[in-house]
């Protein structure tokens, strides 16, 4: 009976070579699906009323997202370029020093791995920014149409205010 064997090295190198594809999968934007906001039926509104008005400014706001599709692509594509050119310059940088001390190829691989770990972070910022952007402007569209109907939205909470201690107290006592 042939088969292959698998042993620990090749698992390794199989996890390894999974890593950029899990980095630059993580830098996806998809656009606003529902509101992250929380609405309340409106005065002497019913809770079927209130379902109406939801769903209604819930395909508001969606059709006032026309673009977002192809926002949330381009962003996308931004993030995962800027985690190659990241890869790339690391691999550069890396084999350059790698060179000096007698090894560019592994100096490329670990500055190739550098680079794809900060060009990555740089790439889920930029994704994570603009999908607030678009949730943001998605919540505003809701927000209007909400409060037009006539419901209401929660408010945050207000921020905790913190005093200072009093001062001390001091007394003159003689001697």
């Amino acid at each position: 009976m042939s088969g292959c064997k698998s042993n620990g090295k090749s698992k390794a190198v199989l996890g390894l070579a999974l890593v950029p594809f899990l980095a630059l999968g993580a830098c996806t934007v998809a656009p606003p699906t529902g509101p992250s906001i929380t609405a309340l039926p409106g005065p002497g509104k019913s809770f079927q009323q209130f379902q109406y008005d939801d769903a209604r400014c819930q395909n508001y706001a969606q059709s006032r997202m026309s673009g977002s599709a192809q926002e949330a692509s381009a962003a996308s594509q931004n993030a995962n370029g800027s985690a190659v050119i990241g890869t790339l310059i690391g691999a550069a940088a890396g084999a350059a020093l790698g060179s000096l001390g007698g090894n560019a190829g592994a100096g490329a691989a670990i500055g190739a791995g550098a680079g794809l770990l900060g060009g990555a972070s740089v790439a889920g910022g930029q994704a994570q920014s603009a999908a607030d952007s678009m949730q943001g402007r998605y919540d505003t569209f809701y927000a209007q149409c909400m409060v037009g109907n006539g419901e209401v939205l929660q408010q945050p909470p207000p921020p905790p205010v913190y005093y200072a201690p009093a001062p001390p107290v001091y007394y003159y006592a003689p001697y």
